[in-house]
């Protein structure tokens, strides 16, 4: 009779295995907020165990702050992939507001992982090292990008490039981080595909009219 032998699992990817952690406990977080949320139950989902989060992390205030560096670096990448470089301003603006609208979205786990953060005063995001840096270039590159439509003689001149981030990033979070109230007290039609494609192009044409001179935006037809 032909004894069968326990072959033993291979090793897992380390590099996966941190990923993997992550993405769990970015959910975990998300919904739970750093003092709910469980390394036993980030452990379960990944099988792995707390010992191997601890050994990757720290401790679980590392590994929140870990998962808000990703979350950051997560949607500067995909800004990156955007190339405004290649595009006229006020078509590079447009896709840049859009983008932003449809990330925050796609993504309501960023959304509730910066609420919860604002909750503790942003004091992970302070000792961050790296979350400062990751977010920069994005600042930078709305400077470049305002510079060139102010040489085209398509942006005005008095745009900031600081406030206009802050003013985009305003009208695409209040869209998650308010929508349990909002939809409640006014129902949910905002929230179907449609509706949401049609808000994404209000929300670029409010910051294009805000930030363009408006016979640029005439000549295209946007005026």
């Amino acid at each position: 009779m032909e004894s069968r032998v326990n072959k033993p699992q291979g090793k897992r990817d380390p590099e996966g295995v941190r990923e993997d952690i992550l993405r769990v406990a970015m959910q975990e977080f998300s919904e739970n907020g750093l003092s709910g949320a469980r390394i036993d139950e980030i452990a379960a989902k990944t099988r792995t165990s707390k010992r191997m989060i601890y050994y990757y992390f720290g401790d679980k205030e590392g590994l929140y702050t870990r998962v808000l560096e990703e979350a950051y670096r997560h949607v500067r990448g995909d800004e990156a992939d955007l190339e405004l470089d290649t595009l006229d301003p006020i078509e590079a603006l447009d896709r840049l507001a859009r983008f932003t609208f449809h990330h925050h979205r796609q993504n309501p786990a960023f959304i509730r992982m910066v609420m919860i953060e604002n909750i503790h005063h942003g004091q992970y995001i302070e000792r961050s090292q790296s979350i400062r840096e990751l977010n920069r270039p994005a600042i930078e590159k709305l400077q470049s990008l305002l510079a060139r439509g102010q040489r085209d003689g398509v942006f005005r001149p008095d745009i900031d490039a600081l406030e206009l981030h802050w003013q985009i990033s305003a009208l695409s979070f209040f869209n998650v981080s308010n929508r349990a109230t909002f939809s409640h007290i006014f129902g949910q039609s905002l929230w179907a595909d449609e509706a949401h494609d049609t808000l994404s192009r209000h929300v670029a044409a409010m910051v294009l009219r805000y930030v363009s001179k408006l016979e640029a935006l005439a000549r295209r037809g946007d005026g």
